[in-house]
């Protein structure tokens, strides 16, 4: 090492240039104006041209697989009576609101036999009767939580369950 040297110390976080050498000591001075004296053996020389040559290879990073148990879309039940039946003017509101009912039983069956973590319960606004019922029936049930999407429960439409 000489004078106008870059160093760099090895157990620190600490570079500079080289001001002077007293035998085994090195006394450098820092980007900031301060001065450090290390022993030589703590030092390594900062060689830019070492790494000019050095090419650069990019890798493809792999997408990690994620199993469908694990998927982070969840389950969307639309209680709405229209995409239940292929006929819904064949039934009457009693019948209407029985087969809901059976409906969002079956899912919720679903979800816990097959691992599912959240649902997503979509009964519409309307007056009230399909969500009271919902609310009834996830009320009922253990190990499960649930809440409204939106702020104000009744303007929102969905109901968001997370099953334990």
């Amino acid at each position: 090492m000489k004078i106008n040297d870059r160093v760099s110390v090895i157990d620190d976080d600490l570079s500079g240039v080289v001001t002077s050498v007293q035998g085994n000591m090195v006394i450098f001075r820092d980007e900031h104006g301060f001065t450090h004296q290390y022993n030589k053996e703590k030092l390594v020389l900062q060689n830019k041209s070492l790494y000019e040559n050095i090419r650069v290879e990019k890798k493809q990073e792999h997408n990690k697989a994620i199993s469908k148990k694990h998927n982070k879309n969840h389950l969307v039940l639309d209680l709405h009576f229209e995409k239940l039946v292929k006929n819904p003017s064949d039934y009457d509101s009693f019948e209407r609101l029985f087969l809901q009912k059976e409906k969002l039983l079956e899912t919720l069956d679903f979800c816990r036999k097959n691992n599912l973590k959240k649902l997503e319960i979509i009964h519409g606004i309307g007056d009230g009767t399909l969500q009271k019922m919902v609310y009834d029936v996830l009320e009922s049930q253990a190990n499960l939580e649930f809440h409204n999407k939106e702020i104000l429960h009744h303007q929102s439409g969905t109901v968001l369950v997370f099953l334990r």
